[in-house]
């Protein structure tokens, strides 16, 4: 096994970091070392952090999570650098798993996965959401998307590319567009779903919603630094862009109304758009019944705020 470092990204996490230390501490495989980076955190993280025998804290002023990431990285001794979020909870195997695929040598990034032990019906269709992106990442030999919620990379490879880019100011697209430039570069990096961490989800509509919003309007960001990867990437479903598709060819068919009679057309694209969300909601259903129910809903406001966000994103950024 290589050596590995463990760099938690830490911004007002009081309440969440002792849980995701006292994990990283129980994992089978022990890291070389633990690193906290207190990104200029108003509240106790780095004090509740520090207490934990064998963490390293180290801080900074407030930049942001790809910010704190890279100085963590810089610091790491280990041949791998392993990031997770201090709202996680590792696995005990985590690290182990993490680190299997890296036996390979022309691996240089892994993917884990993650998974909640909510019981709301917003959480527990979140986290159905996710299975399904997993379900396609797990037949590629190859991703082009790491998470950092459960992420590792050869240390050398990381620095070499310059990190994370630090434009992304907040947890919005930083670690796909990583992922994209080493996958542009032929870099190879792989998913293993044995690799897991515990993490919270939305549990309301309305956080969900706004997720969906702000993560819409940062990849817009993100596909103007990669334009082929609107197509195609191994994360984003091919259905949310065809239901995208649907909802703009509809609206524009409203807007024409008053010149053309093209109700039946706007009709047309909007049945098709609920249509669309059915494939979805039957697998979310063998999943989760309850889940399953409410799908074409959430799927159907998904599809109409991700719109918005990626809109507000053409006029901001």
């Amino acid at each position: 096994m290589e050596t590995a470092s463990v760099v938690v990204p830490a911004y007002n996490a009081e309440k969440t970091v002792v849980k995701c230390l006292k994990a990283l501490k129980r994992q089978t495989y022990k890291p070389t070392e633990i690193i906290v980076v207190d990104d200029g955190s108003s509240d106790g993280t780095a004090s509740v952090a520090g207490k934990i025998r064998g963490i390293r804290v180290v801080r900074q002023k407030h930049r942001g999570p790809a910010a704190a990431r890279n100085t963590g990285a810089k610091q790491a001794r280990g041949n791998i650098i392993v990031f997770t979020d201090a709202d996680c909870e590792p696995s005990p195997g985590w690290l182990h798993e993490m680190l299997k695929p890296f036996s390979d040598k022309s691996v240089t990034g892994v993917q884990g996965a993650y998974r909640t032990r909510q019981k709301s019906i917003v959480a527990r269709f979140a986290q159905c959401e996710i299975e399904e992106r997993y379900s396609r990442m797990r037949k590629r030999r190859y991703i082009d998307f790491i998470g950092t919620y459960s992420a590792a990379y050869r240390r050398r490879v990381f620095l070499d590319a310059g990190g994370f880019d630090e434009t992304f100011s907040s947890a919005s697209g930083e670690d796909t567009e990583l992922s994209f430039r080493l996958a542009k570069q032929g870099k190879k990096l792989v998913f293993n779903p044995a690799a897991v961490v515990y993490h919270t989800h939305p549990d309301t509509l309305g956080k969900y919603l706004r997720q969906k919003f702000w993560r819409a309007y940062w990849r817009v960001r993100l596909y103007k630094k990669h334009p082929k990867k609107v197509v195609n990437e191994s994360y984003t479903p091919q259905t949310l862009k065809i239901q995208i598709v649907f909802l703009v060819l509809g609206l524009a068919a409203m807007a024409l109304f008053p010149l053309l009679d093209l109700t039946p057309v706007a009709g047309l694209f909007f049945t098709l758009l609920v249509i669309s969300t059915l494939p979805d909601s039957f697998r979310f259903f063998h999943r989760d019944k309850t889940a399953g129910i409410i799908a074409p809903l959430v799927l159907l406001l998904r599809t109409i705020v991700f719109s918005a966000g990626l809109v507000f994103g053409n006029l901001m950024l």
